[in-house]
């Protein structure tokens, strides 16, 4: 049983030392030291936890078994009957009335579409529309023609007097309007800003200076009076008074703040302080290691009962085996298989040799029955609609493919004869 502790927080999981080149000492280097409560608390916390542990592994193992167990001989084989039973039931019924009725009944429908609607409408666009057609495309190109000749001999030329007589008005309105913004121009500049650049320059800007220069000394009086009755005055109190005032306000509330900060550093900080530093952290550690030992020794008796549960669940297995399997076995070899092999050679045999026999000849039949219903079609089809017309010849300018070249003949269309 392996008590070593793993690696992990404050304590060191003892590892075989590598060998060393260096000459053995008579003292061995200690390890890490351990404390006294992590060696007083780590066997008794192992072994409860491996008297606790044992039980709830061994009923794991056991429950695995029985579910691998189940999952093998039932959920399986329940789950391929439900598929095969599933596809007897849906989907091969689907299968054969597609195959069978649908397919068959289709290829009718389009036997039937073929005749009744693809041919006599390839009748009527051969001998019917397209004639008619034809007609229709050699009418509208002779009135394209009409509409040619009419466009270039007639349209034309009244276009081009249409566009001759429009030039002209339009230059004589050009040149009408040319003379009227002249002289409207010439009125607006001599009776409009002419006058009103006089009046700006000569009244306006003096004027305007003159009430600038009023109201610059005005607001200079202003800024003067408001200093010496205000500014003066208030910057006097602010300094001499409020300031003063200020810094002794400051020194009380500074004076009240220390003595607040000691007294709530004596009476809350340093007792916390101590709590935390005394109690509350050995506490912690105390506890921590507890919480380790305990966490360790959970992963060492899972461990350590799952060797128990392997070697329990094997002797199980090996009486089980000789109790039940090794008679069945030998049960099956010795006179299940002799039996087997006799009604195989003397019943299963000769019945399939006979039904393959049944089979083969049921296929030929159908497949006789096949052709002669393929020949019957061909000669309704034949009587109904007359022999194929057959595809004529076209003349190749190559030659075909079996023969061969030699040097009195060629295959180009300059060089050959």
């Amino acid at each position: 049983m392996d008590l070593e502790k793993q690696a992990g927080g404050g304590v060191e999981r003892t590892e075989p030392s590598a060998p060393s080149t260096q000459p053995v000492r008579g003292t061995q280097q200690p390890s890490s030291p351990e404390g006294c409560l992590v060696v007083a608390i780590r066997v008794p916390v192992r072994i409860v936890v491996l008297v606790l542990v044992v039980p709830v592994r061994m009923v794991w193992d056991a429950l695995v078994v029985v579910w691998r167990f189940l999952n093998d001989t039932v959920f399986r084989p329940v789950g391929r009957a439900l598929l095969w039973v599933g596809r007897a039931l849906f989907v091969w019924p689907f299968v054969g009335l597609w195959r069978y009725l649908l397919v068959p009944l289709g290829r009718g429908l389009a036997w039937l579409g073929n005749v009744l609607v693809v041919v006599p409408l390839g009748w009527a666009y051969r001998y019917l529309l397209t004639p008619v057609g034809h007609a229709l495309a050699w009418a509208g190109r002779g009135l394209w023609a009409c509409l040619e000749w009419v466009y270039a001999r007639v349209l034309t030329p009244i276009g081009q007097a249409c566009v001759w007589v429009l030039r002209g008005i339009g230059a004589g309105l050009a040149a009408l309007g040319v003379g009227v913004y002249a002289v409207v121009a010439w009125l607006v500049r001599y009776l409009l800003v002419v006058p009103a650049l006089w009046i700006y320059q000569w009244v306006l800007t003096p004027i305007g200076h003159a009430f600038i220069w009023v109201v610059r000394g005005i607001g200079l009086a202003l800024y003067w009076v408001t200093r010496v009755l205000f500014v003066l005055p208030a910057l006097g109190l602010w300094r001499w008074v409020l300031v003063p005032i200020g810094h002794a306000f400051m020194w009380v509330v500074r004076g009240i703040g220390l003595a607040l900060y000691w007294v709530t550093r004596v009476l809350f900080v340093l007792p916390a302080l101590g709590l935390w530093r005394w109690v509350l952290v050995p506490v912690g550690r105390v506890l921590a290691v507890i919480g380790r030992e305990i966490w360790d020794a959970l992963g060492h008796a899972w461990r350590v009962a799952g060797r128990i549960s392997l070697a329990v669940g094997r002797f199980l297995g090996n009486l089980f085996r000789w109790i039940f399997v090794e008679p069945v076995r030998w049960v099956y070899r010795t006179v299940l298989t002799p039996v087997g092999h006799v009604v195989r050679d003397a019943v299963l045999r000769p019945c399939a040799e006979a039904a393959r026999s049944v089979g083969r000849a049921t296929r030929q039949a159908l497949a006789s029955a096949r052709e002669s219903a393929r020949q019957a079609r061909a000669d309704f089809r034949r009587i109904m609609f007359g022999e194929p017309r057959k595809r004529e010849a076209v003349a190749r300018r190559e030659p075909p493919g079996a023969e061969t070249r030699t040097l009195g003949s060629s295959t180009t269309a300059l060089t050959k004869d």
